[in-house]
């Protein structure tokens, strides 16, 4: 099995999952591709030390972005959204 810090990349810090982790204890982490929910529930597990109820995980695709005339994409990444159980909290800051 993958060490456990290689399957965990980092959060990820938005609007949307800091009302997440304040309403329903859910935290968002960008996860290694290939990973499964399996490996993502124990890796969460061992670092952070705290009980995961539920693991959701999909792929974002990469958007267009455009800077003057030249255009790109973003990266495409691997989300995990981690619920936990009640009474667990993980200190990210």
């Amino acid at each position: 099995m993958k060490n456990y810090r290689d399957v965990i990349l980092r959060p990820i810090i938005t609007e949307k999952s800091m009302r997440l982790m304040e309403d329903e204890n859910k935290y968002t982490f960008e996860v290694a591709k290939g990973t499964n929910k399996t490996e993502v529930k124990i890796a969460i597990s061992k670092i952070f030390d705290v009980t995961v109820e539920q693991v959701n995980i999909m792929n974002v695709r990469p958007k267009d972005k455009r800077v003057g005339r030249y255009a790109g994409k973003t990266k495409a990444i691997r989300k995990a959204i981690v619920k936990l159980a009640q009474d667990q909290k993980i200190e990210l800051f």
